[in-house]
Protein backbone atom coordinates (compact mmCIF):
# COMPACT_ATOMS: atom_id res chain seq x y z
CA UNK A 1 0.00 0.00 0.00
CA UNK A 2 1.31 3.45 -0.93
CA UNK A 3 1.15 6.18 1.68
CA UNK A 4 0.62 9.63 0.18
CA UNK A 5 1.00 13.00 1.87
CA UNK A 6 -0.77 15.95 0.24
CA UNK A 7 0.29 19.35 1.61
CA UNK A 8 -2.49 21.92 1.23
CA UNK A 9 -2.07 25.66 0.70
CA UNK A 10 -5.44 27.46 0.75
CA UNK A 11 -3.93 30.30 -1.26
CA UNK A 12 -3.43 27.90 -4.19
CA UNK A 13 -6.77 26.17 -4.93
CA UNK A 14 -5.67 25.21 -8.45
CA UNK A 15 -2.63 23.43 -7.02
CA UNK A 16 -4.84 21.68 -4.46
CA UNK A 17 -7.22 20.53 -7.20
CA UNK A 18 -4.28 19.29 -9.30
CA UNK A 19 -2.81 17.35 -6.36
CA UNK A 20 -6.14 15.71 -5.55
CA UNK A 21 -6.64 14.76 -9.21
CA UNK A 22 -3.21 13.09 -9.18
CA UNK A 23 -4.09 11.17 -6.02
CA UNK A 24 -7.39 9.99 -7.50
CA UNK A 25 -5.54 8.72 -10.59
CA UNK A 26 -2.98 6.92 -8.40
CA UNK A 27 -5.76 5.28 -6.43
CA UNK A 28 -7.20 3.77 -9.60
CA UNK A 29 -4.04 1.74 -10.17
CA UNK A 30 -2.75 1.20 -6.62
CA UNK A 31 -3.98 0.83 -3.07
CA UNK A 32 -3.21 4.10 -1.33
CA UNK A 33 -3.75 5.82 1.98
CA UNK A 34 -4.00 9.59 1.85
CA UNK A 35 -3.08 12.14 4.49
CA UNK A 36 -3.90 15.79 3.92
CA UNK A 37 -1.59 18.21 5.69
CA UNK A 38 -1.98 21.90 6.39
CA UNK A 39 1.03 23.60 7.91
CA UNK A 40 0.08 26.73 9.79
CA UNK A 41 2.89 29.26 10.07
CA UNK A 42 4.07 30.30 13.48
CA UNK A 43 2.84 33.73 14.49
CA UNK A 44 5.09 36.59 15.46
CA UNK A 45 5.96 37.15 19.09
CA UNK A 46 3.84 40.30 19.12
CA UNK A 47 0.73 38.38 18.13
CA UNK A 48 1.57 35.47 20.42
CA UNK A 49 1.66 37.83 23.41
CA UNK A 50 -2.07 38.45 23.01
CA UNK A 51 -3.00 34.81 23.67
CA UNK A 52 -2.00 32.08 26.05
CA UNK A 53 -0.24 29.17 24.36
CA UNK A 54 -3.26 26.87 24.39
CA UNK A 55 -5.60 29.50 22.90
CA UNK A 56 -3.12 30.29 20.17
CA UNK A 57 -2.67 26.64 19.27
CA UNK A 58 -6.44 26.11 19.17
CA UNK A 59 -6.85 29.12 16.87
CA UNK A 60 -4.15 27.84 14.54
CA UNK A 61 -5.55 24.30 14.49
CA UNK A 62 -9.08 25.58 13.82
CA UNK A 63 -7.86 27.81 10.99
CA UNK A 64 -5.90 24.90 9.53
CA UNK A 65 -8.95 22.63 9.70
CA UNK A 66 -10.93 25.22 7.73
CA UNK A 67 -8.12 25.41 5.17
CA UNK A 68 -8.40 21.66 4.58
CA UNK A 69 -12.12 21.69 3.77
CA UNK A 70 -11.74 22.24 0.02
CA UNK A 71 -9.35 19.29 -0.41
CA UNK A 72 -11.53 17.15 1.84
CA UNK A 73 -14.60 17.92 -0.25
CA UNK A 74 -12.75 16.92 -3.45
CA UNK A 75 -11.68 13.61 -1.92
CA UNK A 76 -15.18 13.02 -0.55
CA UNK A 77 -16.65 13.53 -4.03
CA UNK A 78 -14.13 11.07 -5.48
CA UNK A 79 -14.84 8.54 -2.73
CA UNK A 80 -11.24 8.51 -1.53
CA UNK A 81 -10.77 7.97 2.22
CA UNK A 82 -8.23 10.17 3.96
CA UNK A 83 -6.91 11.45 7.26
CA UNK A 84 -6.25 15.14 7.90
CA UNK A 85 -3.59 16.78 10.03
CA UNK A 86 -2.79 20.36 10.95
CA UNK A 87 0.71 21.17 12.21
CA UNK A 88 2.36 24.45 13.15
CA UNK A 89 5.86 25.27 11.93
CA UNK A 90 8.04 26.21 9.00
CA UNK A 91 6.31 24.87 5.92
CA UNK A 92 8.96 22.90 3.98
CA UNK A 93 10.65 21.59 7.10
CA UNK A 94 7.34 20.52 8.65
CA UNK A 95 6.16 18.78 5.47
CA UNK A 96 9.43 16.80 5.31
CA UNK A 97 9.16 15.89 9.00
CA UNK A 98 5.52 14.81 8.63
CA UNK A 99 6.32 12.66 5.60
CA UNK A 100 9.00 10.84 7.60
CA UNK A 101 6.84 10.56 10.73
CA UNK A 102 3.86 9.14 8.82
CA UNK A 103 6.02 6.80 6.74
CA UNK A 104 4.88 8.31 3.46
CA UNK A 105 6.08 6.90 0.16
CA UNK A 106 5.08 9.98 -1.83
CA UNK A 107 4.42 13.66 -1.30
CA UNK A 108 2.06 15.03 -3.93
CA UNK A 109 2.11 18.72 -4.75
CA UNK A 110 -0.17 19.94 -7.47
CA UNK A 111 1.29 21.47 -10.59
CA UNK A 112 1.31 25.23 -10.75
CA UNK A 113 3.42 28.05 -12.08
CA UNK A 114 5.75 29.31 -9.34
CA UNK A 115 5.29 32.91 -8.32
CA UNK A 116 8.11 35.39 -7.85
CA UNK A 117 9.12 33.91 -4.48
CA UNK A 118 9.19 30.41 -5.99
CA UNK A 119 11.46 31.56 -8.79
CA UNK A 120 13.82 33.23 -6.30
CA UNK A 121 13.83 30.73 -3.42
CA UNK A 122 12.73 27.58 -5.26
CA UNK A 123 9.29 26.04 -5.17
CA UNK A 124 7.95 24.53 -1.98
CA UNK A 125 8.44 21.07 -3.53
CA UNK A 126 12.11 21.89 -4.19
CA UNK A 127 12.54 23.10 -0.61
CA UNK A 128 10.96 19.90 0.74
CA UNK A 129 13.27 17.81 -1.48
CA UNK A 130 16.26 19.65 0.03
CA UNK A 131 15.08 18.97 3.59
CA UNK A 132 14.52 15.30 2.81
CA UNK A 133 17.91 14.95 1.12
CA UNK A 134 19.68 16.61 4.03
CA UNK A 135 18.45 13.92 6.41
CA UNK A 136 20.37 11.22 4.57
CA UNK A 137 17.54 8.74 5.25
CA UNK A 138 15.54 7.11 2.49
CA UNK A 139 12.86 9.59 1.64
CA UNK A 140 9.55 9.74 -0.16
CA UNK A 141 9.20 10.63 -3.81
CA UNK A 142 8.12 14.25 -4.25
CA UNK A 143 5.64 14.64 -7.10
CA UNK A 144 4.75 18.03 -8.57
CA UNK A 145 6.38 21.40 -8.91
Amino acid sequence: MTRILVPIDPEEPARTRSAIEQVVRMRRSDRVTVRLLRVQPRVSGHVAMLFNARELLELQLDAGAEDLQYAQSLLDLAGVPYASTVLVGRTAETIAMAARDYGCDRIVFGDDEPGVAGRIFGSLAQQVRQHLSASGDPHPQVIGS
